[in-house]
C-alpha cells in the first residue's frame, strides 16, 4: 500500500527519456533556392557599386560571391535531393578540402609535367581529373561506410564544384588585372560566363568519376583501381579536353569549311585574323554547339549511372 506524501513536501523529479541529438545539422527544404536568390541579391548590387565607384576594396567580395554562388547552390541541391543520409560533414569536407586539394594538386602537377604543345588540353584534363579523384579519396579515407553510386555522384560533385569555385575565383582575379589597370568589365563577363557554365563542367565530370569509384569501393573502405574506374577517368578526361578545346576546334572547323588560312596554325594561335561576318557566325555556332554537345554527353552519362542505383 502506498501513501501520498504530505502537502508541502518536495517531490523528486524523474527525468524523462532524452532524444539523442541528430548526427548532423538539419537543413530545411528549399535552402538552395534561398541561397541562389540571396546570392544574386548580393552579387548584383556589389557589381553595380564596384563598377560605379571603382572601389578596388570591393573586388574580393565580388570575386568570391561570383565564384562560389553557383557551385554552392548546386551542392546544396544535391545534398537536399540525394545526400541527406551522407551528412553535412562529408559533403562540406568534400567541397572545401577536396576542392582545395584538387586545385593545389593540379597546379603542382601541371607546372612540372606540362609544356605548351598541341596535346596540352589532354594533359590538363588528365591531371585535373586525377587530382580531383585523389582529393575525393583523401576526403573519404576515414569513412569506410561511404560507398555506392549515389554517394559517389553526390560527393564527387561536391569535390568538382569546390574545384570549380576556386578555379573561377582564380580566373576572375586574373581577368580583373590588365596592362591598362583594373578591368571590371572583363571580370564581370568572366564571372557570368563561368557561373552559367559551372553546372556542366567540373562538378558533372567528377560526379561521374566519383560514382564509379565508390561503386567499386571495398566493404572495408579500401579503394580499388579497377578497370571501370580507370576507364571512367579516361572518359571524363576526354570530355574535359573537348570542353577546353572547343574554342580551337570551332576555329579549325571554320577555316576548313571556308578554306581560309592554315587551320593548324590558326588552331594554335586561338583566333582568326580579320574574320568575316560568315566566319563569326560559324564560329559562334560551332563553339556554342560544341559546349552543348559535351554537356549533353555528360548529363546522359550521369543519368545512366543514377538509373543503376536502386536507392536513387
Amino acid at each position: 500500500m502506498t501513501h501520498s506524501p504530505p502537502p508541502g513536501m518536495p517531490r523528486a523529479r524523474i527525468p524523462g527519456p532524452q532524444q539523442p541529438p541528430p548526427p548532423y545539422p538539419r537543413i530545411g527544404a528549399g535552402l538552395w533556392r534561398r541561397c541562389l536568390g540571396g546570392g544574386l541579391a548580393l552579387w548584383v548590387p556589389a557589381a553595380l557599386v564596384t563598377y560605379t565607384t571603382r572601389n578596388t576594396a570591393l573586388l574580393p567580395t565580388l570575386v568570391l560571391l561570383g565564384g562560389f554562388l553557383v557551385p554552392v547552390v548546386f551542392v546544396l541541391w544535391a545534398y537536399e535531393r540525394h545526400g541527406r543520409d551522407l551528412g553535412v560533414s562529408a559533403v562540406l569536407g568534400c567541397f572545401l578540402a577536396g576542392g582545395a586539394l584538387g586545385v593545389l594538386g593540379a597546379a603542382v602537377m601541371e607546372s612540372y609535367l606540362l609544356h605548351p604543345s598541341p596535346g596540352m588540353f589532354t594533359g590538363v584534363a588528365l591531371i585535373e581529373e586525377a587530382a580531383k579523384l585523389g582529393a575525393l579519396v583523401f576526403a573519404l579515407r576515414r569513412q569506410p561506410a561511404v560507398r555506392g553510386i549515389r554517394a559517389g555522384l553526390v560527393l564527387g560533385a561536391a569535390v568538382g564544384f569546390g574545384f570549380a569555385a576556386l578555379e573561377s575565383c582564380g580566373y576572375a582575379f586574373a581577368a580583373v588585372v590588365s596592362a591598362d589597370g583594373i578591368d571590371l568589365r572583363t571580370l564581370l563577363e568572366t564571372e557570368i560566363l563561368r557561373g552559367v557554365l559551372a553546372p556542366f563542367g567540373h562538378g558533372l565530370w567528377t560526379a561521374i568519376a566519383g560514382g564509379v569509384l565508390l561503386a567499386h569501393r571495398r566493404p572495408n573502405g579500401h579503394f580499388r583501381l579497377a578497370a571501370p574506374v580507370v576507364g571512367t577517368w579516361l572518359g571524363v578526361s576526354v570530355l574535359h579536353a573537348l570542353w577546353d578545346a572547343t574554342h580551337g576546334i570551332a576555329i579549325w572547323l571554320v577555316t576548313r569549311l571556308l578554306s581560309t588560312g592554315s587551320a593548324p596554325e590558326l588552331f594554335a594561335q586561338g583566333y582568326i585574323p580579320r574574320p568575316s561576318a560568315a566566319q563569326e557566325h560559324l564560329f559562334t555556332l560551332f563553339s556554342v554547339g560544341g559546349l552543348m554537345l559535351v554537356a549533353a554527353l555528360g548529363i546522359a552519362w550521369v543519368r545512366s549511372l543514377a538509373h543503376r542505383d536502386t536507392s536513387w
